[in-house]
């Protein structure tokens, strides 16, 4: 039994890419603050929603996907009803897991995941490190849970804090630049919804390249470039204006918030 606490975003974007890897509802067991977010739950995806303690004493794979500031609230709720040995995956942006074994006692194995949005579409990237008592198969479980929604990728926990910046909060990075360029092709006098259909699927077809070819993005970017073309030319106003020390400071700004969470 896999029980969701906190079935907000992310946790119901976590349910349903579960439900689509062919998890059946029965085995999972959900969780919401509201009555109406619960019975959402219920019209959408046809799973019990429970309470928090309910959750924590008949789901064996326990995943905490509240927000990181009410954390420490649900781990003193579950608390009581989590023995060693019971599987804990965090999805909260921020929360080690050494805060989150100080709270549910010794011998809890943690696994801390970032994931992303793009598990609603099945293209996540989830990354996931160990705490101090999660062995090689809590890691496994964990991959299988996360495997049919996108890529799981395994990483020390010391650098959770720069996954979350880079691709936990990647996508939104994306949807900005695309405002940014339909806005430029409507300035430019295209119609909105082609705009649109052209940037985005610029991206799609771009991302696809990047991911199957192996080559270094600077590779793909240069065959694009050609000699005083109009590449170029967009490229030099782009660091012109600084764009590319602008997501190195953005992305930084990320990281520095992820660890501010953490901290409370």
């Amino acid at each position: 039994m896999i029980a969701i606490l906190g079935t907000g975003k992310m946790g119901e974007a976590l349910l349903s890419g579960l439900l689509r890897a062919g998890v059946k509802r029965d085995e999972i067991v959900a969780t919401a603050r509201r009555e109406e977010r619960a019975q959402a739950l219920r019209e959408r995806h046809g799973v019990r929603v429970v309470s928090n303690s309910e959750a924590a004493k008949i789901g064996e794979t326990l995943i905490l996907a509240v927000k990181p500031q009410d954390m420490a609230a649900l781990l003193t709720e579950i608390a009581p009803h989590v023995p060693a040995g019971k599987l804990v995956v965090t999805v909260a942006a921020g929360i080690t897991t050494s805060f989150v074994e100080s709270r549910l006692g010794d011998e809890v194995p943690v696994v801390r995941v970032m994931s992303n949005t793009p598990v609603l579409v099945d293209e996540a990237m989830s990354v996931i490190s160990a705490g101090a008592h999660a062995a090689e198969t809590h890691l496994r479980h964990a991959e299988d849970l996360l495997s049919p929604v996108g890529k799981v990728l395994r990483i020390p926990e010391s650098q959770q804090d720069a996954a979350t910046a880079l691709s936990g909060s990647g996508p939104a990075y994306f949807f900005y630049l695309v405002e940014a360029m339909v806005d430029a092709g409507i300035l430019l006098g295209m119609p909105r919804a082609a705009a649109l259909d052209m940037v985005t699927q610029s991206i799609v077809g771009a991302a696809i390249m990047l991911r199957d070819s192996g080559e270094h993005p600077v590779i793909l970017r240069e065959a694009v470039t050609s000699p005083g073309g109009t590449t170029i030319a967009a490229i030099a106003e782009l660091e012109r204006h600084s764009v590319r020390a602008a997501f190195l400071a953005a992305i930084e700004a990320a990281r520095d918030r992820s660890r501010q969470l953490a901290a409370g």
